[in-house]
């Protein structure tokens, strides 16, 4: 793998006195969990500073426990490509470090409410925030609805994630004229996601919105929102030129839509190990996701009179979910659903490969497309 080498790997540390920077003909992984480090310990130190002492005025204690379980767990695929968008334009940075970190905490917030809309149990191997804010009120003993609670709390717990997030890429020490050039791409993914989240909640409660419908959701919430967007504010954060933000938005959109994609399989078929979800989890909140759409279009009649009846039943038992993934298998969605996400690999790298971006960012735009759309299950 493309990545930096060994001795650069062991100057990164500590990464206050070298922000990393990938190289070519060294181990990309060394530098990406130098990277991951860097990223959670700034984050970490935002969340200690100011959001622990806010958090005490709530009168929850278990909200801090909640927002730093986040804190340390994610892959940090977002910052990771903020990051690159700097290094894209500008050099290695802490700065840029504190700025790209800012976006696990939007991701935070966007987690925390998917999770309430879905009403899912798990996350990340744990109850959800909710289902944690639901379990404090009942201990308590406390007057209403645990679970109107625990749902309000996590709400509540996203909505200062979303305040936070902003503050921290504003006091990240980046320039105000840094700031300024990403301010508008930072208005748009939020707005993008806001909306695409509208539009996933109407295809859900419709039963059967048109496969088109869903790919063009998961391209505005999902992928634009992970790749797209992060690169694309990393490199305005840098002063890139419009050549450069236009080949990093290209790659970005369609990596972002693989992305979205492969999370759709796992969702379906993916393993708790994995997902830290509950296997078959989108089947049991009957989530009208790009595999689900995929298969009715592609079943038989009889088959697509089946899955129908699944989408409609409200109450799935363990057996209903298998019965319901063997019925997508025997359609072929899988396998159509896997071209697709080569076919959009496929355009992104022809993106990246035609591109006039610095050799070492190509290379870890490469292994970062790969990573996004592996099969992890």
């Amino acid at each position: 793998m493309s990545g930096v080498d060994d001795r650069l790997v062991a100057s990164l540390r500590p990464v206050a006195t070298r922000p990393p920077r990938p190289e070519p003909g060294g181990h990309f992984d060394a530098w990406r969990d130098d990277l991951r480090s860097a990223t959670i310990d700034a984050l970490r130190e935002f969340v200690a500073d100011r959001c622990v002492t806010d958090l005490r005025l709530a009168a929850v204690d278990i909200a801090a426990d909640v927002l730093f379980d986040f804190v340390g767990d994610g892959k940090c695929l977002r910052s990771t490509f903020t990051y690159l968008g700097w290094l894209a334009g500008a050099p290695p940075d802490e700065a840029a470090i504190r700025a790209a970190a800012s976006f696990e905490l939007l991701h935070i917030f966007a987690l925390l409410q998917d999770d309430v809309m879905d009403d899912s149990p798990m996350r990340r191997g744990r109850p959800s925030a909710h289902v944690q804010f639901a379990d404090w009120h009942r201990a308590r003993g406390l007057a209403g609805s645990p679970d109107r609670f625990g749902a309000s709390a996590a709400v509540l717990l996203g909505d200062l994630c979303l305040v936070w997030a902003g503050q921290m890429l504003r006091e990240s020490g980046l320039s105000g004229a840094a700031l300024e050039r990403a301010w508008p791409r930072y208005d748009a993914m939020r707005t993008e996601l806001a909306v695409g989240q509208f539009a996933d909640l109407v295809n859900d409660a419709g039963g059967r919105p048109t496969l088109e419908d869903v790919l063009d959701v998961a391209r505005r919430k999902s992928g634009n929102y992970t790749v797209r967007r992060p690169l694309e504010i990393g490199g305005a954060l840098a002063g890139c030129p419009e050549a450069t933000l236009g080949a990093l938005g290209r790659y970005g959109a369609a990596v972002g839509e693989a992305f979205q994609l492969r999370d759709d399989l796992l969702g379906i078929f993916g393993a708790p190990a994995v997902t830290g979800k509950p296997a078959g989890g989108d089947l049991s909140e009957h989530k009208a996701t790009s595999v689900v759409m995929a298969a009715h279009r592609l079943a038989e009649p009889s088959v697509r009179h089946q899955l129908s009846e699944l989408m409609a039943q409200r109450d799935l038992d363990e057996n209903d979910i298998v019965r319901w993934q063997n019925l997508i298998a025997a359609t072929g969605a899988v396998d159509w659903i896997e071209q697709l996400i080569e076919s959009r690999l496929s355009t992104a790298l022809d993106r990246i490969h035609t591109s006039r971006l610095d050799d070492t960012v190509r290379a870890a735009l490469v292994t970062m497309a790969a990573i996004c759309t592996a099969r992890a299950a």
